[in-house]
């Protein structure tokens, strides 16, 4: 067997420890540490048997092999350019240029390690950017939460009938995703339901409903989900009314479909919570209507304001959370300078941190470091691949296989491989603002929800909950899969 494979292996074991937490007594994180780490670090002692480099021939050599440059096009682009760097060298210092013309095969190792720890940056790069994003939309939601602010939304949901207030819960859910985005709306929604439901399955199950409904919110807004933003930035979906014209449909369908069965086996009235006095729980008594106010319009603002700066600017989405975060936190100290140090316990910035989950911060650096490797060895692009000549480029059975890959694997790294694989051709279904690429924006978004790790949205909501993934794929995973394959059987019968 091939190293190549144990990758897959630990993976795998991971992934069974991770489903299984509560039954072997580990936490999910240290599962998800453990396999990122493992997988990085077998990738890093054995490089040259995961690339296909043969290590003894020289970078010249290695970037004219046409069979490395198929198999492996980044590998092959970065040691041309290594090729091309050195040259430049030896035009700038002629002398003994005949000595310089190749890099010896001695160097390829160092190269080869050097590739490495170039991909580990990169993804790094990616994945501390989405933990910061995550840190800092947290952080906004427990201020929030801190100043009471959700009450501005509970107070006017006076329904406690479960099916009613689940329509309600996760139409809001739907709908501010596209707005915001699905993370960010998750971790929002999972706060308004912690003051309206007091029993933690029901809350689970809403729960549940709130990464569905997130997912398919995303699905069809350019800014609604990261493989959305990756289609519509790189050149495949640039119209965003033509996006919103053949996505929204099959979209609110994933949704509807659910709770229509949910609403025929679910009974009862939720049990609310009892109201936390003033005072108590980190909720400060010196907390005004007016103060609530603000700070619920500001950190809703900075949250939408989020998409408007990547927008504006180019940069990557959790700078503008910082930014956002900044400006609340400014506002917030100057808004209780004046009190005394017990009325303003728990209304700050620094106080609301250390309620972060951090385990759950964690839990996301693994499992994301994991998926890197796996895609860094060219595991993901292979199954690509493979499904691209199984399905016999059938771009409704590649799209719909992508979405159910997705729940297992972080659909981010699936949509760069299907963006490399098929590039964009005038006058097919791969055309601009083509067919293949408006369903995958469906699939991709909202086959995540079949299992709870599948999305950003529901690991964040694992994590916040404490949500089993058992008890996810017993209770929540068969509506997520029948909403899934409506949506995308309107979307088939819609083209």
């Amino acid at each position: 067997m091939g190293i190549e494979y144990i990758m897959v292996i630990i993976f795998i074991i991971g992934y069974v420890m991770i489903a299984t937490e509560h039954s072997i007594h580990i936490n999910k994180a240290a599962s998800a540490l453990l396999i990122g780490m493992l997988c990085w670090g077998i990738y890093a002692l054995w490089p040259a048997e995961h690339l296909k480099v043969d290590e003894s021939r020289t970078i010249v050599e290695l970037s004219r092999d046409a069979d490395l440059a198929e198999s492996n096009p980044a590998l092959s682009s970065y040691f041309f350019k290594l090729q091309q760097d050195h040259m430049e060298e030896v035009y700038r210092d002629p002398v003994g240029m005949a000595d310089k013309l190749t890099i010896p095969a001695e160097e390829t190792p160092q190269e080869v390690q050097h590739y490495v720890e170039h991909g580990l940056s990169h993804h790094l790069f990616d994945i501390a950017g989405i933990l910061l994003f995550l840190l800092g939309a947290m952080t906004i939601v427990e201020l929030m939460d801190a100043h009471s602010a959700f009450e501005v939304i509970t107070s006017r949901i006076s329904s406690v009938n479960k099916i009613k207030l689940l329509w309600i819960v996760s139409i809001v859910t739907f709908f501010l995703s596209a707005a915001l985005d699905n993370l960010t709306t998750a971790i929002v929604m999972i706060s308004v339901i912690r003051k309206l439901i007091d029993d933690k399955e029901t809350k689970w199950i809403f729960g549940g409903f709130i990464i569905i409904a997130a997912n398919a919110g995303g699905a069809w807004s350019p800014i609604g989900d990261v493989t959305t933003t990756m289609l519509w930035n790189n050149g495949q979906l640039p119209d965003s009314m033509a996006l919103i014209t053949h996505v929204f449909l099959p979209s609110i369908v994933s949704l509807f479909v659910p709770l229509i069965f949910a609403s025929i086996f679910m009974r009862g009235n939720v049990q609310r919570p009892a109201k936390i006095e003033a005072g108590t729980h980190g909720h400060s008594s010196s907390v005004s209507n007016s103060e609530r106010n603000v700070i619920f319009t500001l950190g809703l603002a900075g949250l939408l304001f989020v998409p408007v700066w990547k927008t504006l600017t180019h940069l990557p989405p959790y700078t503008g959370m910082m930014f956002s975060l900044g400006i609340i936190w400014v506002v917030s100290e100057l808004m209780h300078k004046a009190k005394a140090e017990e009325d303003k316990k728990g209304l700050s910035v620094i106080a609301v941190l250390q309620k972060i989950d951090t385990s759950s911060v964690l839990f996301f650096l693994g499992i994301l470091m994991a998926v890197a490797a796996l895609q860094e060895v060219g595991h993901l692009a292979a199954a690509a691949h493979l499904l691209d000549t199984a399905l016999d480029g059938n771009l409704y059975t590649i799209n719909v296989s992508i979405g159910l890959l997705s729940a297992i694997v972080d659909n981010v790294p699936l949509v760069a491989a299907a963006q490399g694989m098929y590039p964009i051709q005038a006058g097919t279904h791969f055309a601009v603002n083509g067919e293949f690429w408006q369903f995958l924006a469906f699939c991709a978004g909202t086959g995540g929800s079949i299992l709870i790790i599948g999305s950003a949205a529901g690991v964040a909501v694992m994590g916040l909950e404490k949500i089993p993934f058992g008890w996810y794929l017993k209770k929540v995973s068969l509506y997520a899969m029948v909403g899934y394959f409506a949506g995308a059987a309107v979307f088939y019968f819609m083209a």
